[in-house]
């Protein structure tokens, strides 16, 4: 096993496990469904939110077979990215994918245990006295955005591919 495919199965196996602990944690430890908003800094709240849809919300009136059909995209995508990822050979891109990874299996493992997906971080921003949010998002959401930077800073910026003659 490469170096660098050794470095995207850490960053997925950790993408997902401090995901699932945070969750769990929020869940059955703190229980955030009891304590409504609590204000972690002047732009961020903690909130309890299940998403049925993907994101944004979308897609969230699918019903079980909406579900079903979300999570076997979900499973083929994973595989694909698997397989990129094994012929990967820069670190950020291997890393990169095995963020998105580990990312896209938290998302899936809330969506069969609990049939939607556990967000919990509010973003917003008060400005002129208007209160403007984005979107109730979690640490798989994180690790999935991390991990698309990460393959646009590679392909934009890394080792150029070797042309052929």
């Amino acid at each position: 096993m490469s170096r660098e495919l050794r470095a995207g199965l850490i960053a997925a196996v950790a993408a997902l496990a401090l995901d699932q602990a945070v969750k769990l944690w929020l869940l059955y430890g703190y229980e955030i469904g009891r304590h409504g908003a609590v204000k972690l800094a002047p732009f961020l709240d903690l909130v309890l939110a299940w998403n049925t849809g993907i994101s944004y919300g979308w897609f969230s009136e699918t019903g079980p077979t909406g579900q079903a059909i979300m999570l076997a995209i979900k499973v083929v995508a994973v595989v694909v990215l698997a397989i990129w990822m094994a012929r990967s050979h820069t670190l950020l891109a291997t890393v990169a994918l095995g963020l998105i990874i580990g990312g896209a299996i938290g998302n899936g493992i809330d969506r069969l245990a609990y049939g939607a997906v556990v967000d919990f971080a509010l973003l917003h921003a008060e400005i002129a006295g208007k209160t403007y949010n984005w979107y109730v998002f979690n640490l798989a959401d994180v690790a999935i955005v991390a991990g698309v930077v990460g393959l646009l800073y590679d392909s934009f910026f890394g080792q150029p591919a070797v042309k052929a003659p």
